[in-house]
């Protein structure tokens, strides 16, 4: 039984499931909306979540367990909407024939774009690679690079300055 500290007082596993599960589950619903037929998978994976970290010994005691929790839920939501919708996004939609003239600037874009990422550091590249061309959601980035989430969210950011920046020369 692991136990946690929080605000001087401990909490093992089994008392902190059983007092923000609910609380998880009342998020997730809202979030995602109680017909969605695996809101559940999504809170027992949150929660699994949680207790991994907890155990990994990543909650500081900075914030309350609460705040922890609540931040975990919410990226796990984000994470499970993102995912959801890359299947819709699969699902090809007829195109409308683009104007010849729509075609060449869409064809220029797209090199003036990849120019600049040719510019970029190994990593930035291969972090912008990983989310816009293999459409991995920011944890499973951040899993398969061995960093965090958070800096997984800063790379992206930062390439996108950098981007920007680059092709306005």
């Amino acid at each position: 039984m692991e136990k946690v500290k929080k605000n001087k007082t401990e909490l093992t596993t089994e008392e902190i499931v059983a007092k923000y599960r609910p609380v998880v589950s009342f998020r997730v619903r809202r979030s995602l909306g109680s017909s969605t037929p695996d809101w559940e998978d999504v809170v027992n994976n949150i929660i699994v979540n949680v207790i991994e970290k907890l155990q990994k010994g990543e909650f500081r005691g900075d914030s309350s367990i609460g705040t922890f929790i609540y931040t975990i839920t919410s990226r796990r939501i984000i994470d499970h909407i993102r995912q959801k919708s890359k299947v819709l996004k699969h699902a090809p939609e007829p195109n409308p024939f683009l104007a010849p003239y729509e075609e060449i600037e869409n064809k220029e874009r797209a090199e003036v774009l990849t120019k600049a990422i040719e510019k970029l550091k190994p990593k930035y590249k291969e972090i912008l690679h990983l989310y816009y061309y293999k459409e991995l959601s920011r944890g499973e980035v951040a899993q398969r690079l061995s960093i965090t989430p958070r800096r997984v969210s800063e790379r992206i950011n930062y390439a996108q300055k950098l981007l920007s920046k680059i092709i306005k020369k």
